[in-house]
C-alpha cells in the first residue's frame, strides 16, 4: 500500500488573543509561577501529548473528567484503499480546553496522557483561531474529510504494482475513481500511465485547509 505521511505536530503554539479578569499578584498564583500569566485566568486550548497509539483512549479519559477535548482525525476516501480509513490528523496529539493551573493534574494524571506540550516554563495555550478552523471543518466526532496532497509536476514514487520502485511526474491529479496519470520513463521514452492512488506514496491533507 502507499505510504502515509501525516503532519508530525499540531499548529504552532502561541498566546491566546484575549484573557479575562484582572492580573493576579505573584503571591496569589502559587503553582502557576512557571506558566504564562494568560494561562492562569480563564479557559484556553492546549495541546496534550498522548501515549503512542492511545489518542482515543486519552480522549475518553479526559472526557470522563468533564474536560472539553478535540481529537481531529482524517477520513481517507474509499479509493485510498487503506486498512484504517480514519487516521489521526496529528498522531499523538489532542487539543484540550481548560483553565490552568486549576485542572492541570486532571490532565497529566489521566490514563493515556503523557503531558502538555509547551516550553520549559510550562504549558503554552494555542491560538483559538487555529483550533476553531479545524473544528469548523470537522464533524461532531472530530472527523475531517481528506484529500491527497498532489499537484501536476510533482515527482512521486510508485510503491506497489508492476511499476513499484519507479519515480514519475504527475500529469493529472486523481480523478473520481482515484486514478492518477503519471509520466514515467519506460523503454527509454516517456509514457503516461494511469495508476491507482493507493499505489502512490502520497500525503493527505484536510479538505479546504491550507
Amino acid at each position: 500500500m502507499g505510504g502515509l505521511s501525516m503532519p508530525p505536530k499540531p499548529p504552532a503554539l502561541g498566546a491566546p488573543r484575549q484573557s479575562r479578569g484582572a492580573p493576579r499578584s505573584p503571591d496569589s498564583v502559587t503553582g502557576c509561577e512557571r506558566m504564562q500569566a494568560a494561562a492562569c485566568v480563564g479557559a484556553f486550548w492546549y495541546v496534550v501529548r498522548s501515549k503512542p497509539h492511545k489518542e482515543a483512549w486519552a480522549q475518553l479519559q479526559l472526557q470522563i473528567k468533564r474536560l472539553e477535548v478535540f481529537y481531529p482525525k482524517l477520513m481517507l476516501p474509499d479509493y485510498a484503499k487503506r486498512r484504517q480509513p480514519v487516521v489521526p490528523l496529528f498522531p499523538g496529539y489532542l487539543f484540550v480546553r481548560l483553565a490552568l493551573p486549576d485542572r492541570y493534574h486532571d490532565v497529566i494524571w489521566a490514563p493515556g496522557v503523557q503531558g502538555f506540550v509547551g516550553s520549559k516554563n510550562g504549558p503554552i495555550p494555542v491560538d483559538d483561531d487555529a483550533v476553531e478552523l479545524l473544528r469548523r471543518r470537522a464533524a461532531a466526532d472530530g472527523v475531517i474529510q481528506a484529500q491527497p496532497k498532489l499537484r501536476p509536476g510533482q515527482r512521486v514514487e510508485v510503491v506497489e504494482g508492476p511499476f513499484a520502485g519507479l519515480v514519475g511526474i504527475i500529469q493529472r491529479p486523481p480523478d473520481t475513481k482515484g486514478r492518477i496519470k503519471v509520466l514515467m520513463q519506460l523503454l527509454n521514452r516517456a509514457v503516461a500511465v494511469d495508476i491507482p492512488l493507493g499505489a502512490i506514496n502520497a500525503e493527505w491533507t484536510p479538505i479546504h485547509i491550507g
